[in-house]
């Protein structure tokens, strides 16, 4: 490994999300261009940089550096370049130059130890040398604090985080209880919190250690989708993890108590069951609730009169309703809170379409809107009326630096205005956005929620749209009937058959409906490549890019993680005009097809017109979110993915653990999006995914036509499998503790 060292003469690039630099160093034979990370490097700072030379096919010869380290210049020449380079505010090359005239080689020494003494310098004011300073302080303790944390394996970016929320305390925290930075830094987990706590020292038994794993876990139920967790479980889970049996210590109740009143979480029974809430969870839940029947409005509507009203919508309109689509109309006239639900072909955007023209005759002010960008937009083609996601309609503006939550515009001191509000594909809306929703909408409007009970609970942490129709006190209309355009459908008329239980007629010919038989997991393989890449976009006139494949697995053959692999291969193959970039596990290639997997609500995206002008900008890129790589950029560190095939959104390298491939993705993902074709292979797995409420989800994200390929003993087993996996929430309880129907 070589080693130079030198001034930083100039950056020239900066990445600010993953410190990526690129800089002319000044040595003592010549000035060369060095490249890494550098988070907090300034000009004129003197570093020693260790690594290699490599050359870049654009820029040439470069060093590379792996590992650096910044001197105090030792000579005045080195001090006036520093002081005068830019790095402390107020200070440029003509103050610079006095103030070494004045002091010599003592300069530094005088402004950290007499700093008044700098106004004796023309220019400098005694405001201005106490200023210099304090910048001149904080530029050296943010080095010390650097170094500090690197030794305990900390990234600079996460270094960074950690000193601008502790400054000089960081030091005591580390030594002391390290673990508070899994709890008070955003980013910064149990695991490498305890990474640091088993270098410092401290005890495996610590009630530091037990009380963040304790949380963690709690945290990581959240992510599998429980508000709460059960208290039995917490403790077996979190003794896993700390590697010893937590229920065993007689102390246990008192890691509970202390959590407790720290207001981490909540702790509550149900029948003889302990529960534990994190504690925004519980108030989220609760809060959810009281809103909720505070928007539960009743009116008097007289029969005669809202039938008169529904007979000249539908005569305007051009729409004819069933008598259940009818009620549904009727129910939103009544209340101010009402369910919509019902399987595919029931005629949901029917009524929706129906609701709409119900509310424009009588003047309403109204609001559609979906959880994501897809559903939003099937929502805009079928009604012929604007909607928007969520988040949009919320105007989501981002977080402050480093804060995981979320900040809408439009909440309690900033409503929505509107008289109607119409959310689709409510089965999506997890209990934090649901919270948030409600927050922003006022006594007097109606909320109507539509979605299909019997698809999986969203990916967020509840099940809202199941406890809604549980509390049983809100107006609910159950469609039912399958209408006439979609009785000549097998997938519809197959998805309800599934959902009764009841096995398919896979002999049977039909034009959406296939069942392909193979018997290894090669051959499943190779006839969904068939599909993908061949078939289906000609049988559904559609772009390779919009054939989906659904696997209930991430793991195995037939999992979400080989199956891309393998499709990329077939789909995206190397070829030397695409730049690639592995990160982790995944190589990513441009052109590929990729997901977000987790929410980001920082994350800037843009639209740009035909003449390549921004035309519309925002934050917030989702999970579930699918995009197509456009761009890959070694130089820069940075690839750009286009999302709903026209926002652009630029990922730092580091931060490309929020994308995987999207070939084939976990039908949990695939919620609230349609797709032309659906290809689904099964041929085996474990029976707590394998389930009938899955295989129902899978087969209505499909248009057109839906294939499965693989063992048809595995999907009678997945269809007589009635058992979901259990979702941990409580929000039903909680509308009937507070609406006094409980008992």
């Amino acid at each position: 490994m070589a080693r130079i060292e030198g001034y930083v003469a100039h950056i020239r690039y900066r990445n600010e999300d993953n410190g990526y630099t690129v800089f002319t160093l000044e040595t003592a034979e010549e000035e060369e261009t060095a490249v890494g990370r550098f988070s907090f490097l300034q000009e004129g700072e003197y570093v020693s940089l260790e690594g290699e030379y490599t050359e870049h096919p654009v820029y040439g010869i470069q060093f590379q550096a792996e590992r650096f380290e910044v001197k105090e210049p030792d000579d005045e020449t080195g001090m006036e370049r520093y002081l005068g380079s830019g790095a402390i505010a107020g200070l440029g090359p003509v103050l610079a130059s006095r103030i070494m005239k004045k002091f010599r080689a003592d300069a530094f020494r005088i402004i950290e130890e007499e700093p008044e003494r700098l106004a004796e310098v023309k220019g400098i004011s005694e405001r201005k040398a106490r200023e210099i300073a304090v910048i001149f302080h904080e530029k050296q303790e943010m080095r010390q604090a650097m170094m500090f944390l690197g030794q305990y394996g900390v990234s600079q970016q996460y270094a960074a985080k950690i000193y601008r929320q502790y400054g000089d305390s960081l030091y005591e925290i580390v030594k002391n209880n390290p673990y508070r930075l899994a709890d008070e830094v955003f980013g910064i987990g149990f695991r490498i919190a305890d990474e640091i706590a088993a270098q410092v020292g401290i005890r495996k038994d610590s009630r530091y250690r037990i009380c963040s794993a304790l949380c963690y876990v709690l945290q990581q139920s959240a992510s599998w989708g429980h508000v709460y967790y059960p208290k039995s479980q917490l403790i077996a889970k979190t003794g896993e993890l700390l590697g010893f049996s937590l229920a065993e210590q007689e102390e246990a109740d008192d890691y509970f108590l202390e959590l407790i009143m720290e207001r981490k979480i909540v702790v509550k029974t149900i029948g003889e069951r302990d529960i534990v809430y994190s504690y925004p969870f519980y108030y989220m839940e609760l809060n959810a609730a009281r809103q909720l029947l505070d928007l539960n409005l009743s009116h008097s509507v007289e029969e005669k009169e809202l039938c008169r009203a529904i007979d000249r919508m539908e005569k305007d309109s051009g729409i004819v309703l069933d008598e259940e689509q009818r009620q549904a109309v009727a129910a939103a006239a009544r209340h101010n809170v009402v369910i919509l639900t019902g399987g595919p072909g029931t005629g949901k955007t029917t009524t929706i379409s129906a609701l709409i023209r119900y509310f424009e005759e009588n003047h309403m002010r109204m609001l559609l809107g979906a959880p994501t960008g897809r559903a939003a937009k099937r929502m805009s083609e079928t009604t012929g009326y604007e909607a928007q996601t969520i988040h949009r309609m919320l105007e989501l503006s981002g977080a402050a630096d480093g804060d995981s939550k979320v900040r809408f515009e439009r909440n309690e001191q900033n409503p929505l205005e509107a008289d109607v509000i119409i959310i689709d594909e409510m089965s999506m809306v997890d209990i934090t956005l649901f919270h948030s929703l409600l927050a922003a909408i006022v006594p007097g409007i109606k909320l109507i929620m539509v979605g299909d009970s019997s698809q999986l609970p969203s990916v967020g942490p509840g099940n809202v749209l199941e406890d809604l129709i549980q509390s049983e006190a809100f107006a609910t209309v159950h469609l039912t009937r399958i209408f006439r355009q979609s009785e000549s459908s097998d997938m519809v008329l197959n998805a309800h058959k599934i959902n009764r239980g009841e096995f398919p007629d896979l002999t049977k010919k039909s034009r959406d409906f296939f069942f392909l038989k193979r018997a290894t997991a090669n051959d499943v393989i190779g006839t969904t490549i068939s599909l993908v890449r061949d078939k289906m976009p000609r049988y559904v006139n559609a772009p390779v890019s919009e054939i989906q494949v659904l696997t209930p697995m991430r793991k195995g053959e037939l999992g979400v993680e080989h199956l891309n692999q393998v499709l990329q291969e077939w789909l995206n193959p190397p070829d030397p005009s695409r730049k690639e970039k592995e990160a982790g596990r995944t190589l990513f290639r441009e052109g590929d097809k990729v997901m977000q997997i987790k929410n980001n609500y920082k994350l800037e995206w843009e639209i740009s017109g035909a003449n390549g002008f921004v035309r519309e900008q925002g934050v917030g890129v989702f999970n579930g979110d699918i995009g197509m790589i456009e761009t890959i950029d070694s130089f820069s560190e940075e690839m750009t993915v286009i999302f709903d095939e026209e926002k652009r959104v630029t990922y730092g390298f580091s931060m490309l653990d929020e994308l995987e491939l999207a070939y084939a993705i976990t039908v949990h993902k695939s919620q609230g999006s349609e797709y032309p074709a659906v290809i689904l292979p099964l041929l085996s797995g474990p029976q707590i995914l394998c389930n009938r409420n899955l295989l129902y989800t899978a087969v209505t994200r499909a248009k057109q036509c839906v294939t499965i390929v693989g063992n048809p003993a595995m999907l009678e087993q997945m269809i007589r499998n009635g058992r979901s996996v259990e979702r941990y929430s409580s929000l039903d309880l909680r509308i009937r503790e507070m609406s006094g129907t409980d008992g």
